[in-house]
């Protein structure tokens, strides 16, 4: 049994490392290959370590084309679907999860549903939606959908983290004379803490990495994204891969290092999340 035990493990183990290593490889060549000079990248065999380290290509490839400004672009769209999607989600969740009212489970059904739809079914009807009220070519509608909802998974995901919280202390807040929103504001919220967090990695992460509504929707090169001003940068510098390496390096790092940050934030609000109701 003990020869069985560690032979399982050893086999796990090696699954894990394996996977890990053709995950990680991908990165690590990104990283190699933007500090390096261009004639050393795909010379053979292959250098696995710049020599010399050229930290000047991050310089070049950042003032090549205006990455501040697409970096503040993209921090207006990612704040307000953060705090759009954390809002406005917990909002309908606690309506689905601790509140009885008519149909209630009818509309919890429909908005299940509507994760069932592909993107590209809704995207030109939505396109032109926004082409009607002069919309386009702005922020808004990469930013103002999120606060009518939240998003389908992340009221599911809240919905199911609050059925989880006993109802009981509704009812002792209930018999104190709280209203609703107080309930929803100084209980389930302050008990939500790991839920809120996950909703809100998810919401960066996926914001920070949308390349199809911004390229749908933003004409202007002013009001591009990193998404779109890195894709710029490859069209104006294609044949410079070590400045194009170097550009996706800093695009890439601020969801890694959110990632690492929230990862175990994560993993609690979903294991934490259950399945009942």
């Amino acid at each position: 049994m003990k020869r069985e035990t560690k032979l399982t493990k050893f086999v796990i183990y090696f699954i894990l490392i394996v996977g890990s290593f053709m995950c990680l490889f991908p990165l690590y060549w990104i990283v190699r290959s933007s500090l390096m000079e261009m004639a050393q990248i795909f010379v053979t065999p292959p250098i696995w370590f710049p020599k010399p380290f050229a930290f000047s290509n991050y310089v070049d490839a950042l003032t090549a084309i205006p990455f501040f400004k697409f970096f503040v672009n993209t921090m207006i769209i990612v704040v307000s679907v953060v705090a759009g999607s954390v809002l406005a989600a917990s909002i309908c969740a606690y309506s689905f999860a601790r509140m009885n009212w008519t149909g209630r489970k009818l509309f919890f059904i429909l908005i299940l549903s509507s994760m069932m739809m592909p993107h590209a079914v809704t995207m030109i009807p939505t396109f032109i939606g926004w082409s009607k009220i002069g919309a386009t070519n702005s922020f808004i509608p990469l930013a103002l959908p999120i606060w009518f909802g939240g998003g389908a998974f992340n009221i599911f995901l809240l919905r199911q983290f609050f059925m989880s919280i006993p109802k009981e202390l509704d009812e002792a807040a209930f018999v104190d004379g709280a209203s609703y929103f107080r309930i929803y504001s100084t209980i389930i919220l302050p008990l939500s803490k790991s839920a809120l967090i996950v909703v809100g990695l998810f919401a960066f992460l996926g914001s920070w990495n949308d390349f199809m509504g911004p390229l749908i929707y933003l004409n202007d090169e002013s009001k591009f994204t990193l998404s779109l001003g890195l894709q710029l940068f490859k069209g104006m510098y294609s044949a410079q891969w070590h400045l194009m390496m170097a550009a996706t390096a800093v695009v890439l790092a601020p969801t890694l290092i959110v990632f690492f940050i929230g990862q175990k934030y994560i993993i609690e609000g979903i294991s934490m999340t259950g399945i009942k109701g």
